[in-house]
């Protein structure tokens, strides 16, 4: 590609009423509201003391703007400032400033953001009906709860404080804010986020947990998931007695990584050393002089009782996995280092620990939110926080959702930022011809055919 010399310094004028920057906002809002996203909104989100009387006025278009702006890319209150440009409100109605929005989320409040939390779980499961976004949920359905630790530099920020979080496998204290998030995912499909709460820095990661995890349950078993076919997993912070209780009652199953204790240890040295079987993991190379896996893991399983002596006791396998210690060199003596779960699954040992390790499948969710919407805590008023998590993760399920409708398996399971490149930010010329409103694309564009597809599903 070539400069040229022809332009002069007045060849470029911000002039053009015409132009829809973000052409792919058109099916994506047109399958949200397919789905019901206002009317969910109408339903559970009301506001009857408002701080400003024009605040929380039109509540859903303001919260139909936002999720918009962050669609197309926004990671800051003044950033949704990008749905109003050109053509956009000749496309769109009820399309607010950003100061106007800035405005209306401070007027959440807790009470709020759990009515919003009621729409994000109602709407993911409306998709589901009318997407493949959960293709294969009847079959078996995993449920993925983490928590993650988002700096701030603000001292206004409310709810702000130290927690412990690791950089570079280096555990350190760091002032922030902590969001708590549940993703549903299938064999097939990409992760949805089911719920997210936010809490002070300082919070323990399994607060709040519980009761995640119970509505989690419930919105994949709406969505045509069998109690029997879900399956919860952790890490070790999770692995508390009113979290494992709260998945038993609910009639799914269950795997968290637990902690090491006297307990734990005394499980894992009862296991002998011919009970430890080779692990295949998916993707392992082997060998091909000998034609054994190039790995040093090995998992085996016992019996165990967790929580012994109190009302949470119960009763399953801790499934160990063990692998050569990488300081210790020597093959007469080996020092093996342990990495215990504990589940209640009827897999053998090997595919138990194969399945929990999948685990790591929802830190695609956190990278994907936090390289779009998740980027910053937008408001110092700390309400205002989770409602904008909240709508995020409404933002991330309906492009997942979007993601399936173009008949590509590349985007069913493309990052965000993908995903808002090539369907989303498109510009397109509005033109009425016959005073019928037309979208005139870029010719030769090379994902024309994953965007009409996409454009077919929805108003066909």
């Amino acid at each position: 590609m070539q400069g040229s010399h022809a332009w002069r310094g007045d060849s470029a004028v911000f002039d053009e009423d015409n132009l829809v920057s973000q052409a792919g906002l058109v099916p994506l809002l047109e399958l949200a509201e397919q789905a019901g996203f206002s009317r969910l909104l109408g339903e559970h989100v009301r506001f009857t003391s408002e701080r400003v009387k024009s605040g929380a006025a039109n509540p859903t278009r303001k919260l139909t703007s936002i999720v918009a702006g962050m669609a197309a890319g926004a990671d800051s209150i003044d950033d949704l400032d990008i749905v109003r440009a050109g053509g956009m409100k000749q496309v769109f109605g009820g399309v607010y400033a950003c100061a106007t929005l800035g405005i209306f989320l401070r007027e959440f409040t807790h009470g709020h953001t759990r009515q919003l939390s009621a729409v994000l779980r109602r709407h993911l499961v409306a998709l589901a009906e009318q997407t493949p976004v959960l293709d294969g949920i009847g079959d078996r359905a995993f449920i993925d709860i983490d928590s993650l630790l988002r700096p701030v530099y603000g001292h206004a920020k409310q709810g702000a404080s130290f927690g412990h979080t690791k950089i570079a496998g280096k555990p350190i204290l760091r002032r922030g804010l902590s969001p708590l998030a549940v993703t549903i995912s299938t064999e097939t499909a990409a992760p949805v986020v089911a719920g997210v709460r936010l809490r002070a820095g300082r919070a323990g990661s399994a607060k709040g947990a519980a009761s995640m995890v119970t509505e989690a349950v419930n919105t994949a078993k709406d969505a045509g998931a069998q109690a029997e076919n879900i399956h919860v997993r952790g890490d070790s912070a999770f692995c508390a007695g009113k979290v494992v209780t709260a998945v038993v009652k609910a009639g799914a199953t269950f795997s968290f990584a637990i902690a090491r204790n006297p307990t734990v240890d005394a499980a894992i040295g009862s296991i002998p050393d011919e009970q430890y079987t080779p692990v295949h993991y998916p993707g392992a190379v082997i060998d091909p002089d000998t034609g054994q896996l190039i790995s040093n893991a090995q998992v085996a399983e016992v019996q165990f009782t967790a929580f012994a002596g109190t009302r949470h006791e119960i009763t399953g396998w801790l499934v160990v996995r063990r692998v050569l210690d990488a300081n210790t060199q020597d093959p007469l003596f080996p020092v093996w280092r342990h990495h215990p779960l504990f589940t209640n699954t009827i897999e053998p040992a090997a595919e138990a620990d194969i399945t929990h390790r999948r685990h790591a499948i929802c830190e695609t969710v956190w990278s994907d939110l936090i390289d779009g919407p998740w980027a910053h805590q937008p408001s110092g008023w700390f309400p205002a926080n989770p409602a904008w998590r909240i709508l995020a993760a409404l933002c991330h399920n309906l492009l997942r959702a979007a993601g399936t409708l173009t008949g590509t398996t590349r985007y069913a399971v493309a990052r965000g930022a993908t995903l808002r490149t090539h369907l989303i930010n498109i510009p397109a010329r509005l033109a009425r011809p016959q005073r019928r409103p037309v979208l005139h694309l870029p010719s030769h564009w090379p994902r024309a055919d994953a965007w009409l597809a996409l454009w077919t599903s929805v108003f066909t």
